[in-house]
């Protein structure tokens, strides 16, 4: 098979990874490629500046890496002896501490130092996970119809938000007393953390697959398989606008896997299913610009999905003084192959 003369540049920019990992369509190829996993990923997360990440091996348990020289820091299982299944892990706002999860199971370990905190059983199977500010509770969403507020340090069930189906995707924002929560009953409902009051809730018209509030908690990203990705005003439950997808893309499944807000809330990053990672203008909804992660084989047909997103070093805004973004940005994106990708 003869590949492509642009396929051939792009291979040339990727000599620190296999020969077959290469990215031949649809977008920019990343800077840079490194091995996370030999046979891939279950689940993956980035810490918000992108410096430190979790995965959830296929074959090894959990692991917690440091990006910028892709060490790997520690193994984390939830048994002595056994690889864990880990299907949802997240790492506190401070990276303190970090979650993973399986099904049934969820430990809170320590970052600094890799010691587990405490173990507990889920009071349903886990479909998502948040950890809040401190470690003292986690944000689960759950087969039961219902997202959970659980206390990781003492145990128990603290706050619960009730929808009429299974809740796949949650989110919290701490200042502003937010849990935003997904379900497959079409619906994303916004809640009062402490009290549970609903205070905002939007329609879909299919399954709604992945949510998320921005840093000053003004938008709530919702998206819905078949359907649509949008942003909302969380203080008015106002549409404030539709990411532009072709409806050819939607009627075809097209959804957005993971998702990041730039600190300052001015852009989103989004990854797919089919291996892209987009930045959109949060305010013009426009895209900035398009990668598309490498295959790990070039001739074989299975794709990958964007399992994590983040805007490196979120200290800064990644813009500049007049609102566009800055040249010297940069992203870290994990694919479920196993790989984390450096973008720029």
């Amino acid at each position: 098979m003869t590949l492509p003369k642009r396929c051939l540049r792009f291979l040339l920019l990727l000599l620190s990874i296999p020969i077959g990992l290469i990215a031949c369509s649809g977008g920019s190829a990343p800077e840079s490629s490194s091995e996370y996993a030999i046979q891939g990923l279950y689940s993956a997360s980035l810490s918000a500046d992108g410096a430190q990440a979790i995965v959830g091996s296929i074959n090894h348990g959990s692991s917690l890496w440091r990006t910028h020289d892709n060490e790997r820091r520690f193994n984390w299982n939830h048994k002595k002896g056994q690889f864990s299944e880990i299907t949802q892990l997240a790492f506190s706002p401070d990276q303190h501490y970090a979650i993973t999860a399986t099904p049934q199971t969820m430990v809170l370990w320590n970052t600094k130092s890799g010691a587990g905190m405490s173990y507990w059983t889920a009071p349903s199977e886990i479909l998502d996970i948040s950890l809040l500010p401190n470690a003292n509770l986690a944000l689960l969403g759950l087969v039961d119809h219902s997202a959970a507020l659980f206390d990781v340090r003492n145990g128990g069930v603290k706050q619960v938000y009730y929808h009429q189906a299974r809740v796949t995707s949650v989110d919290f924002h701490s200042r502003k007393s937010f849990v935003l929560t997904g379900s497959d009953d079409y619906s994303a409902k916004l809640w009062d953390l402490d009290s549970a009051k609903l205070l905002q809730q939007w329609q879909h018209q299919a399954e709604v697959q992945l949510v998320k509030l921005s840093p000053d908690g003004k938008l709530a990203f919702t998206m819905a398989k078949y359907d649509r990705a949008v942003l909302w005003d969380t203080a008015t439950g106002k549409l404030k606008g539709e990411i532009p997808l072709a409806s050819s893309a939607l009627s075809r499944g097209l959804a957005f896997t993971a998702v990041a807000f730039s600190k300052d809330s001015k852009y989103l990053l989004t990854g797919t299913s089919h291996r892209s990672v987009q930045l959109w203008d949060t305010q013009a909804l426009t895209e900035i610009k398009r990668w598309m992660m490498p295959k790990r084989d070039a001739v074989a047909p299975t794709s990958a999905s964007v399992l994590a997103l983040a805007f490196n070093d979120s200290r800064s805004n990644n813009s500049t003084s007049n609102n566009t973004i800055s040249n010297t940005a940069t992203y870290s994106a994990i694919t479920s192959d196993g790989f984390i990708h450096q973008l720029k």
